[in-house]
């Protein structure tokens, strides 16, 4: 029996964020270049988008390339960029079949330009679609949005446009790359590590956190619902106690 027969109808997450680790060691578990790791985790992107639409989730973003990851090795970065052209064309009919829209976040003006257009045409064939929408936060850091969303802001207090006294959080958030969507309820990170990556530091503040030991290639529908369950679980407080919830 599926774990989807045990997820019930709420509440399910507005938005699910996933860091996808361990494509790398997946590979060299099996004595395979790391770049085997990261076509697997394509299959993976593709089941658990596959899951997300079964269950009606509006939001999954996926943490696809950091700033960070600019610096490994050259092949391995090459290849990346391939296969991220070669994923996006192979998919992009399956996600218009699925209604599935797709979008990005991060500093795309760094890809190559392949990637970039082939990233941009998908984006565009898939903009009307209604289903879940696909984020993938490509060449993203978290400092770097926030650091941008900061400098955005002085140059509208220097420009006359924003008075300092108007700066709060609903303005900051309003300057950041997820502006038009809700933050995660939900981040998942695999590969057996416990930590953010500096991954959407600030739509996270209280979206619950679940680990799993899993590498993202054996990452599959059923590790998702597995995640959802335990999203039902929690008792979601946002700084009140148990009694002024249930008033």
């Amino acid at each position: 029996m599926s774990l989807i027969e045990e997820i019930k109808k709420s509440p399910i997450p507005r938005h699910v964020a996933i860091i996808m680790d361990g494509n790398g060691r997946w590979a060299k578990a099996r004595g395979l270049d790391r770049c085997f790791g990261h076509e697997e985790g394509v299959v993976s992107v593709r089941k658990v988008v596959e899951a997300a639409t079964a269950i009606g989730l509006p939001y999954l973003t996926v943490y696809t390339f950091s700033n960070e990851n600019w610096k490994r090795p050259e092949a391995e970065v090459k290849a990346l960029m391939e296969l991220l052209v070669i994923a996006i064309e192979r998919e992009t009919a399956d996600l218009m079949k699925n209604n599935v829209r797709l979008m990005v976040i991060g500093k795309v003006d760094l890809l190559p330009e392949a990637a970039y257009k082939t990233l941009m045409d998908c984006i565009r064939k898939t903009s009307a679609n209604t289903g879940t929408t696909l984020v993938l936060a490509l060449s993203y850091s978290s400092r770097w949005e926030i650091t941008e969303a900061a400098r955005q802001l002085v140059a509208e207090v220097i420009d006359g446009n924003l008075n300092i006294a108007d700066i709060n959080e609903a303005t900051i958030a309003a300057h950041l790359t997820t502006r038009n969507m809700p933050d995660p309820d939900l981040l998942v990170r695999t590969g057996g590590e416990k930590r953010l990556s500096n991954f959407l530091l600030w739509q996270i503040s209280y979206s619950e956190l679940y680990f799993t030991d899993a590498f993202w290639p054996d990452f599959r529908e059923e590790n998702l619902y597995e995640a959802i369950l335990y999203y039902q679980q929690r008792e979601r407080r946002f700084g009140r106690t148990s009694e002024q919830l249930n008033l």
